[in-house]
Formats: C-alpha cells, sequence, structure tokens
C-alpha cells in the first residue's frame, strides 16, 4: 500500500477544510471499500481524514413523518431499525441482502453510497479501464462481462464503460427518492439521490455528482405511506455476500384492483442506481395484474443494449420486476 498521511478534525466544517487543501485526499468512514482499493493500488490518497466520529451516528424523526438518517449510522444498526422496518422495509431488506455481517457492522451510511465499483477490470490495476486511468480502454467490453451493465452504458470511444453500481442501499434509496445532505467548502446543499450517481457518460472516473471535498452529512427520507409495503429482491450467484446480478425495489399503492402510484427502482443492470421512471408511469392507472407489471418492465427495459455474455439479464429483470410486484401488490 502506498504510504499516506492520516488526519482527524474536531467537525466536520474542519474536516470539509481539510479536504479541501488537498487535491489526493480522501474522507474515511468505515473504510470497507476504500481501504480494499488503497490495498489494491486502484485508490492512492496522500491524506486519509477520518469522518466517522464527526457525523451523527443516529436515526431521527422528521416532523412531517420521515426520518432522518446519520452519515455516520452503521448498515447494520439502520436495518435493524424499527421504524425503518416498520415504514420502509425495502430499505432494511436491501442493507440485509449486502455484504456480510461484520462488513454491516462496519460500514456507514454514507459510505454505502460511495463505494465503488466491482468490476474487475477496474479493480486490476494491470488491466485498462476508463474508470480507473481515463483513455486506457475498457477491458471488459471485449472481455468478461457476464455481471455488467445493459442500461446507460458508454460503449465507444474515451469514455467506455459497462460497470455497474454495487450498493443495495441505494436501489431502496432511489426508489424512495431519498435526499442527501451535503457539506461542502462552499456550503450546505441537499441532494436528489437520482442526481447523485452519474452514468459514465465521456467521463466514467466520476461515480458521483459530489465536488472534490463534500462531505454527506445525512440522508432523509420522505413520508412515504405506501411504503410500508415495499420490497427489495435480489438475484444473485450465491445466496451470501454477493454483489446483485439483477434487484429490485418495489413499493406499490394499489386501491379497488388499480396501481394509484409506484415506486421501481432496479440494481445491477447500470452504472448507477436505475429509477424505472417508464415502468412506473405505464403502471399508474393500469389494473395490478400480470400482464401490466409485465407489459410495464418490457417498456422500461426496451432500452436494454445487453453484450455477448449478459443479455440473460434482460429476461431477469423482467422476471424479478414482475414477481416483487406482484408480491407487493397482493
Amino acid at each position: 500500500m502506498r504510504e499516506f498521511r492520516y488526519e482527524r478534525a474536531d467537525d466536520p466544517a474542519a474536516a470539509v477544510a481539510l479536504l479541501a487543501a488537498e487535491p489526493s485526499g480522501a474522507f474515511l468512514g468505515g473504510g470497507t471499500n476504500l481501504v480494499d482499493l488503497m490495498k489494491l493500488g486502484v485508490a492512492t490518497p496522500d491524506v486519509l481524514v477520518d469522518v466517522r466520529t464527526l457525523t451523527s451516528a443516529e436515526v431521527t424523526d422528521l416532523p412531517d413523518g420521515g426520518l432522518r438518517i446519520g452519515a455516520a449510522v452503521p448498515n447494520a444498526d439502520l436495518a435493524a431499525d424499527r421504524r425503518v422496518r416498520e415504514r420502509f422495509p425495502v430499505l432494511a431488506q436491501a442493507l440485509l441482502a449486502g455484504a456480510s455481517g461484520q462488513l454491516r457492522n462496519r460500514a456507514t451510511t454514507g459510505g454505502n453510497l460511495l463505494q465503488r465499483t466491482r468490476c474487475t477490470y477496474f479493480t486490476d490495476v494491470t488491466r485498462p479501464c476508463n474508470k480507473r486511468e481515463p483513455g486506457s480502454g475498457c477491458g471488459a467490453l471485449e472481455g468478461v462481462h457476464r455481471n455488467h451493465a445493459i442500461l446507460g452504458q458508454t460503449l465507444d470511444g474515451p469514455g467506455a464503460c459497462i460497470a455497474t453500481h454495487p450498493s443495495d442501499m441505494a436501489v431502496a434509496l432511489v426508489a424512495l427518492d431519498a435526499v442527501v445532505q451535503v457539506l461542502g467548502p462552499e456550503g450546505e446543499r441537499a441532494v436528489p439521490i437520482a442526481e447523485l450517481h452519474r452514468l459514465p457518460g465521456d467521463d466514467p472516473s466520476r461515480d458521483t455528482t459530489l465536488r472534490h471535498g463534500e462531505l454527506i452529512s445525512a440522508i432523509e427520507l420522505p413520508p412515504l405511506p405506501f411504503a410500508a409495503r415495499s420490497r427489495y429482491r435480489k438475484a444473485r450467484d450465491r445466496a451470501s455476500f454477493a454483489f446483485a446480478l439483477v434487484s429490485v425495489a418495489a413499493a406499490v399503492d394499489v386501491a379497488d384492483g388499480v396501481v394509484r402510484d409506484v415506486r421501481l427502482a432496479l440494481g445491477g443492470v447500470a452504472h448507477r442506481p436505475w429509477r424505472a421512471t417508464t415502468a412506473e408511469e405505464a403502471l399508474r392507472g393500469r389494473p395490478a395484474t400480470e400482464e401490466s407489471f409485465a407489459a410495464a418492465a418490457d417498456a422500461e427495459l426496451a432500452a436494454a443494449t445487453p453484450l455477448r455474455d449478459n443479455g440473460f439479464k434482460v429476461p431477469l429483470a423482467r422476471n424479478l420486476v414482475v414477481r416483487t410486484l406482484l408480491e407487493v401488490a397482493r
């Protein structure tokens, strides 16, 4: 591992100021992803600014019925929170579907949102990867890409990238329209989570829209009464400790057999958690039937551009969407 400095600050503002002055520095929360990447030589920060104890580690009620989740809340604690399990079960299920118990005890909510892709071309510094080294190419395009993206990829040019976003938690938060609270050198701002992660475009090295030095301080969940009927399903190669081939986060409001409202997001299919807005629009006002759910899934996946080895993700996503919606709407 490359040598680095370790710094601690007295409060979040001081940590932000410290990192803003270090162009190649990084914040250190739980470290469950960053430290691994440093060991592999993928991440080489000159300075780590420890923020583990600077942001809140509590979940608090908001006056409107929503929840505020401190960025330092461990994933395990968030999954076990009674209010989360009762009001937003899709979030608790997504957290429990990710990583191992040991990792969930260490990983923080803020850090979970910022974990980087598990693409083997990204983590192997001997191979080309536009995300790790812009302009070097994308080894996965003609290589091993069974686990890679089918939606929103960049397939050619210097921005070519077909990596997928790894977080299960983020998929649920996208379906729930969470808002990320950020503190940066220019002050505080709120970022709708659908605008936090980005598609590769012409610069896949950037995973998020955060600016250098910005620190996630909290995540807010707005009230959503029908989220009490929500579900997270994850298809993976083994029963535990594996990233999603495809995952689905769904919440549905059904009255008299008709879909009044729906929230739907997919994981494992794109460079960011994929909000299925086309499917949502197709479902509102339609009968809550298997036929409607299948038609909505087909509409969303019509934009898919699978490669040689990951075409199976299209029917897998379709079936997972239909089965999840049927379960929630029941």
